[in-house]
């Protein structure tokens, strides 16, 4: 997509934010530090950081927060997404970030789950990998991804540097929201970088699906080795590794990540085994309807085994029984809506962006979405009002509880 407002088409060489595709990226640059013998995975984290401590509490009594837990998104850790900071704003310093104090614009980062218990994104667990990473590289995170990471794998025009460089502002893609406006100053920044920051163009992502191809293969050990490839792409909780979603299919392994800023959303998807991936990179919150189809098109005519288009028969809406589920719900200690109008009800939560889906009805408590492959059955309590729902994403069930 190219830039409306100035009338440039992007080019191979337009820089677009990557967002939480930024945490694949960091999660290669953690696991060269452990390869160094600089971090250790398993080691408790609070004895891998000096200038800030994760503050300990009940959790972090009975189990400790590991690097590999950090990664894997499984460290009990809050904050699951950060904002940015337009033009103009003062930017926090990491340590900021962490404790939430002025002028960053997030909740502090803290644990407030028993480590190693359950899976919850976090965005925040990611600003303290960053972290422990700049102390253990000693140097700052961007220039170190820069050495590390992105000279190696040929992505010299790349950057986390925050605020982005004057000079690199030519290269770079306009966001725009949902309604086709320009972001006021053309786009937000991220200094939360290892959970977001990335500057990149899809030509240089593909560089990196491409490497961890080979790297799980054998065939390069110029980024990971084979052995913390493997690690990288197998599964802990949830469906992510360690700074990939994952998924095994039996002759290979799909692994990739979305990424979603003010006004970009992004895609990344490798299969081992296969060679196969694609990136789609987009400068607009409607972005991820386009990557959708592109995805399905893609999977169509390559017969991936993934993003098929499947069919599904709804039944007609009744006003009555969304009104009976339209309520407020808790799913991964985010708020989730669920909002009826007549006879259509939708879904809404930020932990699939900002813009609200349809529930389309297959009986009067199970609907499905089509904006994304997943469905909802919503359940009664023993007063037989409703109250609460599963979620359902692929193998992977997730339980939401009514908060009023």
């Amino acid at each position: 997509m190219g830039d409306i407002a100035s009338q440039q088409p992007a080019t191979v060489k337009t820089l677009f934010q990557a967002g939480s595709i930024s945490k694949s990226l960091s999660a290669i640059g953690a696991l060269r530090l452990v390869e160094q013998g600089k971090l250790s995975l398993d080691e408790d984290a609070n004895r891998q950081l000096a200038s800030w401590h994760i503050p300990p509490n009940e959790q972090t009594r009975s189990k400790e927060v590991s690097l590999r837990r950090l990664l894997n998104h499984s460290a009990g850790t809050t904050v699951h997404g950060y904002q940015g900071y337009s033009e103009g704003q003062v930017l926090p310093t990491l340590v900021q970030v962490l404790d939430g104090v002025a002028p960053a614009n997030s909740e502090p980062v803290r644990v407030d789950v028993v480590p190693g218990s359950t899976w919850r994104y976090s965005g925040g667990g990611y600003s303290i990998v960053q972290l422990m990473m700049s102390e253990a590289s000693r140097q700052p995170f961007d220039r170190y991804m820069k050495t590390a990471v992105l000279e190696r794998l040929g992505m010299a025009q790349n950057t986390f540097t925050a605020p982005l460089p004057l000079s690199w502002h030519p290269l770079t893609a306009t966001a725009y929201d949902s309604a086709g406006r320009a972001l006021a100053g053309r786009w937000h920044t991220y200094p939360e970088s290892a959970a977001a920051g990335l500057w990149t163009t899809p030509s240089d992502l593909a560089r990196v699906v491409l490497a961890v191809q080979q790297a799980e293969a054998g065939k390069s050990d110029n980024i990971l080795s084979r052995r913390l490839a493997s690690v990288m792409l197998t599964r802990g909780l949830g469906e992510y590794g360690l700074g990939f979603f994952v998924e095994n299919l039996g002759d290979r392994t799909s692994f990739g990540h979305s990424g979603g800023t003010e006004g970009f959303r992004a895609q990344l998807y490798g299969y081992t085994h296969s060679g196969q991936g694609v990136v789609v990179m987009t400068n607009s919150d409607n972005g991820a309807d386009l990557i959708s189809e592109i995805l399905c098109s893609i999977a169509a005519e390559y017969r991936w085994p993934e993003f098929k288009v499947i069919e599904k028969v709804s039944i007609t809406g009744d006003a009555a029984t969304n009104g009976q589920v339209a309520e407020d719900y808790q799913l991964l200690d985010k708020p989730v809506h669920i909002v009826a109008e007549g006879d259509r009800l939708y879904f809404q939560s930020d932990l699939f962006g900002p813009k609200r889906m349809e529930l389309f009805p297959e009986s009067k408590t199970a609907f499905f979405m089509t904006a994304l492959d997943m469905a909802i059955r919503f359940e009664r309590d023993g007063d037989g009002a409703i109250g609460g729902f599963n979620l359902l994403r692929g193998a992977n069930t997730y339980t939401a509880k009514r908060t009023r």
